[in-house]
């Protein structure tokens, strides 16, 4: 199943005998959460998920952003409606971070009928809605593992043998400015692969042959095993989907940089080459 969905072919859905969930997952880096912006209007039927507080465990050893616990993360898709056969789709403010994020939880926890709205709210042209809907709880039950999932070591050695891609933006890469965590710089072997790139300038995905030409690039050769990291696990997830629009499977390291940086035993590497 294609992994992003057009407003058009949501519109579509929704009218017919199955009509998806739909989760609005507005989020900004360091900004307050995005439940005052829902609530000021989000597209009709949507439920609310916080990322910070539902889409991710407490900060902590596991990075900014680490996994939630997969129980809680099932009780609040229950909560919103999801069932196990009921499709999903996501929705951010149009940046398609977070809405990345819920599409590659659901998937890691078995719910496979998930996608994102490709654009997000900045590509809906339909009118908004104050209401809060009050779904029926569904019965969607986590399974984890349906996807690959790296941890630290894992993201090391894969940088080492396979293909690691960078997803922060490159001047972050390079150790060049790091707003936000202890220390700038890389994975060494990662290579430099900004999340930005995946999308045209409305925040749409670039066509399938546009993105395969990208990774192939960057070294995505169809036999290579492919891991991705950025920050915190978001923007990462934003590029697996992009590399599964290309046709590749990738391995998300959910702790990221701000896991690996905060552990003064890993090394680091500057500039602007993988090593």
């Amino acid at each position: 199943m294609k992994p992003i969905i057009t407003e058009s072919e949501y519109m579509s859905e929704s009218a017919g005998p199955r009509p998806p969930v739909l989760l609005d997952v507005r989020w900004q880096l360091g900004g307050p959460n995005g439940r005052a912006d829902y609530e000021a209007g989000h597209i009709p039927g949507a439920v609310y998920v916080d990322l910070d507080s539902e889409l991710a465990g407490p900060a902590g050893a596991g990075g900014r952003h680490p996994l939630p616990d997969p129980e809680a993360f099932g009780a609040v898709m229950r909560r919103a409606g999801v069932g196990r056969r009921s499709p999903v789709v996501v929705y951010d403010g149009g940046q398609g971070w977070a809405a990345a994020r819920a599409w590659w939880l659901l998937r890691w926890t078995g719910h496979l009928d998930a996608r994102v709205l490709d654009g997000g709210l900045a590509a809906w042209t339909g009118e908004l809605s104050t209401d809060v809907p009050k779904p029926e709880e569904g019965d969607f039950r986590p399974q984890p593992g349906a996807v690959a999932l790296l941890d630290a070591d894992g993201a090391a050695a894969l940088a080492r043998s396979g293909l690691l891609l960078d997803a922060r933006a490159a001047e972050r890469y390079r150790g060049d400015v790091e707003p936000i965590d202890r220390v700038g710089g890389h994975i060494p072997g990662a290579v430099s692969a900004t999340t930005t790139q995946n999308v045209d300038e409305d925040g749409r995905f670039l066509p399938a042959g546009s993105l395969a030409a990208r990774f192939s690039a960057l070294g995505a050769d169809g036999a290579t095993g492919i891991g991705v990291y950025c920050g915190s696990g978001v923007s990462g997830a934003h590029e697996v989907l992009a590399l599964e629009l290309a046709g590749h499977r990738a391995a998300l390291y959910a702790g990221s940089w701000s896991e690996w940086s905060s552990d003064e035993s890993r090394p680091v590497a500057t500039g602007p080459e993988p090593a």
